[in-house]
Parts: C-alpha cells; sequence; structure tokens
C-alpha cells in the first residue's frame, strides 16, 4: 500500500476510535459491559438477565426483574502484542532496519455501573455507565520502526438511559439513548533522517475529544419459563473530535480541528435454554457494521484517509451449570472475525480471534451476588505491508489478550 501522506494509514483510524478495544474484538470494539458475560464470552448476553448488566446489550430485558437491581464492576484488559519477522525501510536513505519487536501491549482497566428500576409490572427504567470502545498501544522511544510504532491511547465512556414496556407474558420492549464521550493522544515519530532534514520530532500529533449521541432498540420474547430469545440493535453516531492537530507536509504547527469519526451499528441475536434445573446453554450471533467506516476526514484538514474495512461477526456459545443456589459455574466460546480486510496494521493489529471463557457465580445471600470472570483471547498471525513516501515496512503481527472481570450485584 501506499499513501499520499507520510504517516501510518489504518493506526490514524485506531487513534480516533472514540466510541471499541482494537485488541478485545475486531475492529476496536470493546467488549467490557460485565465479569458475568466475560465468563461465558457473552454468550446469551442480550437474554439471559442474570443481573443489570443486561441492559448495556438489551432494554427489553428489564422486562425480566420484579425489584430493582444494581451491579458494578471493573474489567482489566491485558494485551501481548509481538511484532515478528519485521523489515523497516527508510526510502531517504535505501537503508534497511529490523523492527521486530515484542511486548507492545499494556493494561487497560474497563469500569461499569448498571441500574434497573421496575416501575409496574408493565414499564421499567435504567442507566449505566460503561466503556464501549478504547485502545491503547505505546511503543519503546527508541523502536526502529518510527511512524509505525508510537503512541495510542484512546478512552471512552458510554452513559445510557433506557426503558423497557411489557406487552405481554411472552413479549417485552425496550429503547434507550446513549451520549459517548470519548479521548484520544495518537503520536507517531519521524525517523532520524525525517527529523534532522526538517526539524520535527514527530509525524503526527493529534489530541482531541468529543460528545456524540446514538440510540438502542430491544425485543424479548420467551416461550416460556425456561427458553427465550432476545434481539438488540444499537446505532453508533458518527464522532465530531474537537483538539490539536498537526501532520507533517500539511501544517505548519498543531492547528484547532474537529476529526469527523464514523462508527458501526450493532445488532445481536441470543438465545437461552434451561434443560433442565442444573444445566443451561446460551449462544450469540453479533453482526458489527465495519464498513461504515470508511474515511476519516478533519473539517477544516479535509481528508485525512481512505478506509476499507470490512462488516465482522461475533459466534459465541456457552453453558451455565447452576450447582446450588449460592453458586453458578459457566463458561463460553467465541469466534471473532476481523474488520480489516485488505488494510493491515503492525502497531494496532487485528486478526480473526478466538475466546476461552470461564466465571462463576457466588451468591451470599438472596438479594447479592459476586461474579469473576476469565477470557483469553487467541490471534492469529497476520502479514503486513505499509508505505509512505518516505518509508515502508513489513512483517507478521500476532496479538494475544488476558481479560478479567470482577462484578458485585444486588436486588432491592
Amino acid at each position: 500500500m501506499t499513501s499520499s501522506f507520510p504517516y501510518k494509514k489504518t493506526l490514524i483510524a485506531s487513534a480516533f476510535a472514540l466510541s471499541a478495544l482494537q485488541l478485545h474484538a475486531a475492529g476496536f470494539q470493546l467488549n467490557a459491559q460485565s465479569a458475568t458475560g466475560l465468563g461465558r464470552a457473552y454468550a446469551g448476553d442480550a437474554v439471559i438477565g442474570d443481573n443489570a448488566s443486561i441492559i448495556s446489550r438489551n432494554p427489553a430485558g428489564m422486562a425480566l426483574f420484579d425489584s430493582p437491581a444494581m451491579s458494578i464492576g471493573v474489567e482489566s484488559i491485558t494485551t501481548d502484542i509481538e511484532a515478528k519477522d519485521a523489515t523497516y525501510t527508510n526510502n531517504l536513505t535505501a537503508s534497511n532496519t529490523s523492527a521486530s519487536t515484542d511486548g507492545i501491549g499494556d493494561t487497560s482497566i474497563a469500569p461499569n455501573f448498571h441500574y434497573i428500576r421496575p416501575v409496574d409490572d408493565k414499564f421499567a427504567w435504567g442507566f449505566n455507565a460503561y466503556s464501549n470502545f478504547g485502545t491503547k498501544t505505546e511503543f519503546n522511544k527508541d523502536y526502529q520502526g518510527y511512524e509505525y510504532g508510537g503512541k495510542t491511547d484512546v478512552k471512552s465512556i458510554n452513559l445510557g438511559l433506557v426503558g423497557s414496556y411489557r406487552v405481554n407474558k411472552q413479549l417485552a420492549v425496550g429503547a434507550g439513548i446513549d451520549a459517548v464521550y470519548g479521548d484520544g493522544t495518537f503520536i507517531r515519530p519521524a525517523n532520524p533522517v525525517v527529523a534532522s532534514q526538517f526539524n520535527t520530532n514527530n509525524l503526527l500529533e493529534i489530541e482531541a475529544d468529543g460528545w456524540a449521541v446514538g440510540y438502542n432498540l430491544g425485543l424479548l420474547f420467551e416461550v416460556d419459563d425456561n427458553n427465550r430469545f432476545g434481539l438488540d440493535y444499537h446505532y453508533s453516531p458518527d464522532i465530531d473530535a474537537d483538539g490539536q492537530v498537526y501532520r507533517f507536509g500539511a501544517t505548519p504547527t498543531k492547528q484547532s480541528d474537529t476529526v469527523v469519526m464514523p462508527l458501526p451499528d450493532i445488532a445481536e441475536f441470543s438465545g437461552y435454554h434451561r434443560l433442565a434445573p442444573e444445566y443451561a446453554v446460551h449462544y450469540s450471533v453479533q453482526f458489527i457494521r465495519w464498513s461504515e467506516f470508511d474515511v476519516l476526514e478533519a473539517k477544516q484538514a479535509g481528508l485525512i484517509n481512505n478506509y476499507q474495512w470490512q462488516d465482522a461477526w461475533h459466534y459465541s456459545i456457552g453453558g451455565t451449570y447452576y450447582m446450588d443456589d449460592a453458586w453458578e459455574l459457566r463458561a463460553g466460546y467465541m469466534y471473532d472475525t476481523s474488520a480489516q480486510a485488505d488494510m493491515r496494521s503492525l502497531s494496532v493489529p487485528d486478526s480473526d480471534r478466538q475466546w476461552l471463557s470461564a466465571g462463576f457465580t457466588y451468591r451470599p445471600s438472596q438479594t447479592s451476588s459476586i461474579d469473576f470472570g476469565a477470557t483469553y483471547l487467541i490471534g492469529e498471525d497476520t502479514n503486513v505491508q505499509e508505505s509512505t513516501q518516505l518509508s515502508s515496512i513489513q512483517g507478521t503481527t500476532h496479538a494475544d489478550a488476558l481479560l478479567l472481570g470482577l462484578q458485585y450485584s444486588r436486588s432491592f
């Protein structure tokens, strides 16, 4: 690939993904809504309703509750990224340098909070706060890949207000409004030749933040007490991120600008079946419209880049063992397809992934529970080739991750 801009193509998108974690799910989506869901690879999360965190996946799930409920938790995401057999070519000096490295990943913390308040046997409302998108990678300052390394640090907060209505014994519907805040920092250093000739340390510096408003719709259908299905849709808005932007060759210094970031809509179908008093199976299929991520542009600087991302899918299946009134054990598996097709990134890689998940619930009383979930996320080796007017890089990336979640839930 080549570009008319002297900086790395795909990473710009990741840096301004102000709404999903690059190493946690396809594209830059972040699944960090609950420790309960994490322990089953989020299989059935839009329909099970074992605690208040269901409202992050399906607002109609509030119809399953007949008393107020609250969940609060935290999730840690530790990533391990390796770039191997990588070669950096400096076009100005016609020289090659090894750009292989490991230990690029970092640990991010994502808290979450959910509250449900039934009004009567028909209506319920709730609110929540969690992170839907984010990423963090930072290369060593002496990394020989220069502009293909650097720093990417993106944080987001999703604030949601939801409501549900039970149509009849079997059917419930729900809807909600989401306010998404994102803050991002993106730095790409110049190689020594460019830094010396043009008196610049970095080829790209961006610091920006912004708000956007989206919405979600949900449906819950209960065949009986032991079998139900859920369907939900999340509309993700474009985010106008205001801040300071410097691009080598385009702006003399940092300048005020607004970067427009398109985000993907998400649809999910889930099922839950309690086959016996002790056992249940559950599953989900999620569609993420990453093809909406077509271009990244600034209102003043104009087009930053074109992209060719593809839609992605999550397929997950899990099981729960209800040991007794105090303990539940669960496990799950997810296959997560990549959002990147032809354009691949060395610094923040994307590939198909497999999730191996397990967790448990402990109930110290009839009104409270403690959940723990763990997932080992296995990526694939991915060949990467990127280039600009000044340089090129090629190599193989591999990214794994360990996700741990802890959560406390209570009904009132």
